[in-house]
């Protein structure tokens, strides 16, 4: 029987090839099931596509002024939003030669470097090759973390896979240039080229874009700001592959690299300017709707405020402090630095955040001085003051008036690469200010105090100051109401007056007594005898009751002595009271916010300011009588020089704690609080409201008026003034004013029988005793010494907690002062 041989070979091979293909099968199951598993580890935890399509990246909300002016702004990070169209295309193609030169055709991933990158990563035993493209970027900056590991690559070529399908290319662009960070916290490239170059990126050059675009793989190590030899290395690197992608010429190429970086840095907006303002519109933003609404929706929130006005405030109240620091004399008592082991040259002060610019105040720190000389520093500026700048001081050598360490404080004369300062004095005093538009209640301009930096304490909203004489127009207010005449007589003489704790019989620091006065004339002399009669005629709890309706929420005890200033009132407070007068009796709550746009362009819904009609227009105009007699020929009378419409009045506390100035023209009410943080500390001998706190008044008023030279007050019988706001429906009305006048004895000490007397309160045996707060002219007026009085009485302090250093809270006056 004949064998065939090659039969059996191929038999085998059969058999071979059936095994290869079942192990090859098994194999490829198990390739596809890890797969398959993976796939599910590493996806399972993905974002779905409706969530990108609905992402909004955090972006800054911005305050405006009532002119359109950015002047502050909100933000967790510093991002502008633009459209594909914003980015020009010296800009793509600077980011795309770089980061992805297959952009525009490749899946989003790049499996030629993925694995090439992974051979690497395999035999350096390092995981340093990326290879991610512009897609895989924005996925991972969106939604993964930056760790490299080979569980979080398969998360982002997942990402990547299902961006590239839901998206077009230049939305996939778009999302990434609004993304991605540039270093100096901003993210995009709109904000990147606001922050670098002070430009839009739609009119960045050729060299800029190329900057930009080499920052992503870096920010802080190629950062043109703190490395500027790095990034021009970089820079260079991107123009190169520029040019290897026949993106740009050889000519564009040879003439971009041999510019500089060019960098134009813009400064966030500063708050220096506002910053009590900008405070204050935070914490009604957070209240009203969030932080992470304020902070990071992109609002753009159009204040009431005017930053003309605000400067105008600022520069008012700043001159008039140096102004009451020069009258008081050098005081020797500067902090020093080096006391508590800090380095001359590594030093720096809280407020030298704010730009070094002619009129502004900041306090620097001594580096050298010699008899005719003195070396001081603000942030880099170093600046030789000589014996004139500090003539006033009285001292003729600078030895005598500091040394190296010391903090002193300074105004700028003159900016500049090497600016002259003035020495000025800082010994603590603080003032606040409060201007609101009559027309719509709106904050025109709000300080706080002297420095913000230093201390963050409002103390035109928080600090509860006792008002002395600025609270006396409650008082004829309620007389008024009760149905007398500017023209009514009252009596000037000593009195004692009847209370529930015994008998109160204050004094004047006049000489003499006036005998009979018309309440104009003891409202424009502001006499205290005569105001604490109408107080007691018509009964403390009727002033009281006035000044509720006038919007004072500060604590105000049922004393006599309140109707001449013993209870703590915020100037915020006052100053809306006084619009009062001016508005014909209507008081707008003083708000701070026209309307709120977000980013989509859609409004966000706000609360209405409360407007009501306190008084009526019959008492508003008597009023209005007596506040124009202060500013004509009474305790303010300066400001008649002024020759303009105006009305206020003057307000000084016991021993000269606390001095005000509260003031109005037809369309502008504004206030003004000087005083130390500490309620016992004097401001000294004279200094009272007239002379403290009204020249800034003025100085601030000479501005805000300059547009209506012409205005005037409405006469006494002329139509109700018409605002431009509407009355708030079932807001509380004026009372009636009663049929028929009062014929009360003025002179009588005794309360009429109708009017409710004030109870006694809770826990006191002995009657209050009385010290003597000074009137506006120095006159002082009898103030209740708390420690007298429960506790639940006294005047609270601020409204809310400051940020930085609180100050002593404004309290009772301190004991020991004259009866």
């Amino acid at each position: 029987m004949r064998s065939f041989p090659f039969k059996e070979p191929e038999f085998r091979s059969r058999k071979i090839a059936a095994k290869a293909s079942f192990w090859l099968l098994i194999g490829a199951s198990a390739v596809f099931g890890i797969m398959v598993g993976l796939m599910l580890t590493y996806s399972v935890n993905l974002p779905q596509m409706a969530d990108l399509e609905r992402y909004r990246p955090s972006t800054t909300t911005e305050l405006l002024d009532v002119h359109g002016r950015v002047f502050g702004s909100f933000a967790l990070e510093r991002r502008v939003v633009v459209p594909y169209s914003e980015f020009p295309p010296v800009l793509r193609d600077a980011i795309l030669s770089i980061e992805d030169k297959n952009f525009m055709s490749n899946s989003g991933v790049n499996l030629i470097r993925v694995v090439g990158a992974a051979w690497k990563d395999l035999h350096s035993k390092q995981r340093s090759q990326g290879a991610s493209t512009l897609t895989m970027q924005l996925a991972r900056n969106l939604f993964l973390s930056s760790e490299k590991t080979y569980g979080r690559k398969l998360q982002e070529i997942f990402l990547t896979l299902q961006i590239e399908r839901h998206f077009t290319k230049a939305q996939i662009f778009s999302l990434y240039a609004n993304q991605i960070y540039l270093g100096r916290g901003t993210y995009g490239f709109e904000a990147g080229s606001e922050y670098y170059f002070s430009k839009h990126a739609r009119d960045l050059t050729l060299a800029e874009a190329a900057t930009l675009a080499g920052l992503p793989k870096g920010p802080e190590e190629y950062s043109p700001v703190r490395h500027p030899e790095r990034a021009l290395r970089r820079r260079n690197l991107v123009l190169a592959e520029m040019y290897e992608d026949k993106r740009i010429t050889a000519a564009q190429y040879s003439e971009a690299k041999r510019q500089p970086l060019g960098l134009n840095l813009e400064p966030p907006p500063s708050a220096s300017e506002a910053p009590y303002f900008i405070e204050e519109v935070r914490r009604q933003l957070e209240r009203e709707y969030g932080a992470e609404e304020v902070h990071g929706a992109g609002l753009k929130v159009y204040t009431t405020l005017d930053l003309d006005a605000q400067r105008a405030a600022n520069k008012a109240l700043l001159d008039d402090l140096a102004a009451y620091e020069r009258r008081r004399g050098w005081k020797s008592k500067l902090q020093n630095v080096l006391t508590s082991g800090a380095d001359l040259n590594s030093y720096k002060h809280p407020d030298w955040n704010t730009p070094i610019a002619v009129g502004t105040y900041f306090h620097a720190l001594v580096m050298e001085v010699a008899p005719t000389r003195m070396v001081v520093r603000v942030g880099r500026v170093q600046s030789t003051m000589e014996p004139a700048d500090w003539v006033w001081t009285q001292k003729l050598k600078a030895t005598e008036i500091a040394k190296p360490g010391d903090i002193v404080y300074v105004k700028v004369a003159t900016a500049g690469a090497t600016p002259r300062f003035l020495l000025e004095q800082d010994s603590g005093a603080q003032g606040a200010f409060m201007a609101v538009n009559n027309a719509n209640g709106e904050v025109m301009a709000m300080i706080g105090g002297r420095d913000f930096e230093v201390s963050q304490f409002n103390r035109a909203t928080q600090a509860q100051r006792q008002t002395g004489s600025s609270f006396k127009p409650y008082d004829y207010t309620a007389a008024m109401e009760a149905g007398m005449k500017p023209t009514d007589t009252v009596l000037d003489a000593p009195a004692s007056f009847y209370t529930p704790n015994g008998p109160y019989t204050p004094h004047n620091y006049e000489a003499d007594w006036r005998g009979p006065m018309s309440l104009t004339e003891a409202f424009a002399e502001s006499r205290n005898i005569p105001a604490l009669r109408l107080a007691d005629k018509v009964g403390i709890r009727k002033v009281i009751e006035v000044a509720r309706r006038f919007g004072v929420t500060s604590p105000l005890p049922n004393f006599l002595p309140v109707a001449i200033g013993a209870a703590g009132i915020t100037l915020s407070e006052q100053v809306a009271s006084y619009s009062v007068f001016p508005n014909d009796g209507i008081r707008i709550q003083p708000h701070y916010i026209r309307r709120i746009v977000q980013a989509d362009g859609l409004p966000l819904e706000q609360k209405t300011p409360e407007v009501k009609e306190v008084i009526t227009v019959d008492i508003a105009r008597k009023m209005m009588v007596l506040l124009e007699a202060v500013t004509s020929h009474g305790t303010a009378a300066t400001v008649s020089q002024m020759h303009h419409a105006f009305g206020g009045k003057t307000g000084t506390t016991n021993s000269f704690t606390d001095a005000w100035f509260l003031g109005f023209s037809p369309s502008v009410t504004a206030g003004v609080w000087v005083g130390f943080d500490n309620p016992s500390q004097t401001l000294g001998d004279k200094e009272t409201g007239a002379r403290a706190a009204l020249p800034a008044w003025i100085d601030f008023m000479k501005v805000a008026t300059a547009s209506v030279p012409n205005e005037q007050f409405a006469r006494y019988d002329a139509p109700k003034k018409q605002l431009d706001v509407q009355v708030t429906p079932n807001a509380t009305s004026a009372p009636a004013a009663p049929k028929k006048p009062a014929e009360a004895d003025d002179d009588s000490d005794d309360s009429d029988d109708d009017t409710p007397k004030p109870a006694a309160p809770a826990k006191v045996t002995a009657a209050p005793a009385v010290s003597a707060s000074e009137s506006d002219d120095g006159h002082p007026t009898p103030v209740v010494k708390w420690n007298t009085m429960p506790a639940a009485a006294k005047p609270a302090t601020g409204a809310a907690r400051p940020v930085v250093k609180a100050p002593v809270a404004a309290g009772p006056p301190k004991s020991g002062a004259k009866q």
